[in-house]
């Protein structure tokens, strides 16, 4: 098991080439839970998230002979990012295996680090199968993305961080995939403060940690899609696991929807954009499945590495469950004017028509009505409510669809 000597070497190590993220004040969460929460903005590290700490320090330890022969990677995208920067950096070769799915963004900047990019399999275990195969032929050093001693020390140069930027921290909350982050913080941390409690956050489809916490040894669990697709790991690390035992206070999950509020929360509340794994820890919090009251608190948003299509769809599926956009259909009488009547409501009531649909051809209702199928911009649910009445008050017929 790694020591507080092993990650004090890596911050040493790594330090030039790292940027030293902001643990920043959140306003917005310290309001919602009553305590004193602070975001360390791993999203701010230059390849976008916290990976390229463990990788730099993994690739420091290389031999010459080693770094002639090159370096391979199974990632579902940050790992694959930081392995890739840090090894054209250093002049070292680089293979990179990817799922199939893997957001664009991170292929796409995987590729523009320089390493060469192989997409295979649905999961990172089928990635990680075939990467172990490349590497057999091949002779190239295996990167492991969290079961690895130095990865694991490198990531926990973040508790360090913390802990210099918030001596008294009382709770430091961090996502878990394959347990490599958690570890490396946990054993940072409780070497120096051990009363802060270390809260692990997971995906519900996937509570790897949980499943080998409960059996005392990694768990392969069935596979499952989730938004947070840097933390769907099946099987924990061994390395990780010995360490999480004696350094983790608590675990628990949350679902894709309480994910994507987080991410929705962090553009709009606090001007930062997260993944769906690096969102996860914020939305433990605004699922209230951790109490921090009166608490002095650290949640990491360990990664922004977000493709811009899934964040426009999180975007505006955050708007519908807020109520800023609601969807209406309104019977109206079919005779001129009547549907201008109806959008002059709409605006009379300070809403804000995006799309109008006119049916009448294929209206199954009465014969002198016509169906207006109109999404709306919002201040919110109440607000939308109140267009519903105005338009009843009016004469017509709304009704609310979502």
């Amino acid at each position: 098991m790694i020591s507080l000597a092993d990650i004090i070497a890596a911050r040493d190590r790594i330090r030039p080439s790292i940027v030293r993220t902001p643990l920043a004040r959140s306003a917005g969460l310290s309001a919602l839970t009553g305590g004193d929460v602070r975001l360390k903005l791993e999203n701010l590290q230059f390849t976008g998230s916290f990976k390229a700490r463990g990788a730099l320090n993994r690739l420091l330890g290389l031999s010459d002979s080693e770094r002639a022969r090159g370096v391979i990677a199974a990632s579902a995208g940050n790992h694959a990012q930081g392995v890739a920067a840090h090894a054209t950096r250093l002049g070292i070769k680089s293979t990179i295996v990817m799922p199939v799915g893997t957001p664009l963004i991170k292929v796409t900047r995987t590729q523009g680090y320089g390493a060469d990019v192989v997409l295979f399999g649905e999961s990172y275990d089928d990635a990680y199968a075939h990467a172990c195969e490349l590497m057999e032929r091949s002779g190239a050093v295996y990167i492991h993305a969290y079961d690895d001693d130095a990865i694991m020390a490198g990531q926990g140069t973040i508790g360090l961080e913390i802990l210099e930027d918030m001596g008294d921290v009382d709770d430091i909350v961090v996502p878990i995939g394959g347990g490599g982050l958690i570890a490396g913080i946990g054993v940072a941390v409780k070497a120096q403060r051990p009363q802060t409690r270390i809260i692990g956050v997971e995906a519900a489809v996937l509570p790897s940690m949980q499943a080998a916490m409960q059996a005392g040894q990694p768990v392969r669990l069935e596979a499952a899609r989730t938004l947070a697709e840097g933390i769907a790991v099946r099987r924990v690390g061994d390395r990780p696991l010995e360490a999480c035992k004696q350094v983790v206070d608590q675990l628990v999950t949350v679902e894709d929807d309480e994910i994507a509020r987080a991410i929705v929360f962090l553009l709009e509340s606090e001007k930062t954009v997260a993944e769906g794994a690096g969102a996860a820890a914020v939305a433990a919090v605004l699922a209230e499945r951790v109490d921090l009251k009166g608490r002095r608190v650290a949640l990491l948003v360990c990664g922004g590495n977000i493709d811009v299509n899934v964040l426009s769809r999180i975007i505006e599926r955050g708007l519908v469950e807020s109520g800023r956009l609601a969807r209406l259909s309104v019977f109206v009488p079919d005779r001129p004017g009547a549907l201008a009547d109806a959008l002059a409501t709409v605006a009379s009531s300070r809403a804000n028509v995006v799309e109008v649909h006119h049916e009448r051809a294929f209206l199954a209702g009465r014969l002198g009505q016509v169906r207006v199928d109109m999404v709306v911009e919002t201040r919110g649910a109440e607000h939308a409510a109140e267009l519903v009445e105005a338009l009843r008050l009016r004469g017509f017929e709304p009704v609310p669809t979502r």
